[in-house]
């Protein structure tokens, strides 16, 4: 039998405790104003750090996407970085209001995990993308094609959170990382990949059909 799983990602406890314990103290000392934007605050953290279970779309060849956001980039591009090869590159923004759970957009083998360094932009901008500490997965399917998905920290998300290491293999839809409070993720894929989307749409980490595999 599956057992139930509490929807809260395990890295948002110490933030939610922490809020928590400051709203009984501020409370018990009558500080009533205080205690309340303390309160509203706990619940703040507690919303951000959710993490609802997603059904996956099962056909063979699907990707779906690894963030909750919204499509701000599609471009075909030349990735010097991760797989090396011409990709179509997906960028996701996500707001401090998204779930910021990470997923796999389909299976595959971690071949690579990469720290990069950087500044802390607005990760909306060109220099963010460019410019902002990221980390990167590289993912090899079955049918030994390359996929790189690259969180990117932003002006305010300052914790990127990588629980998959290299030799991991990873099921579509499978939590691999999150972010803490906003940022994006950057996918890099096969240009003989169909895409089913387009800038500015909504998408859900799990759920939402990027495109297929052809």
């Amino acid at each position: 039998m599956k057992k139930p799983k509490i929807p809260v990602a395990l890295e948002g406890y110490p933030f939610i405790g922490l809020a928590a314990l400051s709203t009984l103290v501020l409370a018990i000392l009558d500080y009533d104003c205080s205690a309340l934007l303390a309160l509203f605050t706990t619940a703040f953290i507690l919303y951000f750090f959710r993490d609802p279970e997603r059904i996956c779309p099962e056909d063979e060849d699907v990707l779906v996407s690894p963030a909750d956001g919204k499509i701000i980039l599609i471009e075909k591009v030349f990735d010097d970085k991760f797989v090396k090869e011409h990709v179509y590159k997906v960028s996701i923004f996500m707001n401090v209001f998204n779930v910021h759970v990470n997923r796999a957009p389909c299976p595959g083998t971690v071949t690579k995990v990469q720290y990069l360094p950087g500044q802390f932009f607005s990760a909306n901008t060109e220099r963010g993308a460019l410019e902002n500490e990221a980390c990167a997965l590289t993912l090899e399917t079955r049918n030994y094609r390359k996929i790189a998905m690259v969180q990117v920290a932003g002006l305010i998300a300052r914790r990127i959170v990588c629980w998959a290491g290299k030799g991991d293999r990873l099921m579509r839809g499978e939590r691999f990382g999150l972010i803490r409070f906003g940022s994006r993720v950057d996918l890099y894929l096969p240009q003989q990949t169909q895409l089913e989307i387009v800038v500015g749409q909504k998408v859900r980490a799990g759920e939402t059909v990027l495109g297929y595999l052809v």
